[in-house]
């Protein structure tokens, strides 16, 4: 199953992630480290997704989620 793209606005920052398999399924939650972001599990979470709902982040400040905004 291929990945859906999608974001969700916290706080003032949209995060944008990827997310496949059934919502039925148990949740894998794949964070990534510095410095990359959630494409370096682009071919693991169609694999994932046939048994479990795999949730990977973009985290603020990489790939295609902003930096928060910087406090003065």
């Amino acid at each position: 199953m291929h990945p859906t793209y999608r974001s969700k606005k916290v706080g003032e920052v949209d995060i944008f992630y990827r997310e496949a398999g059934p919502a039925e399924k148990p949740v894998i939650l794949l964070l990534h480290g510095f410095p990359t972001a959630s494409h370096m599990f682009r071919d693991l979470i169609p694999y994932l997704s046939e048994s479990y709902r795999v949730i990977a982040p973009d985290l603020p400040g990489f790939g295609n989620t902003e930096s928060p905004p910087r406090l003065s």
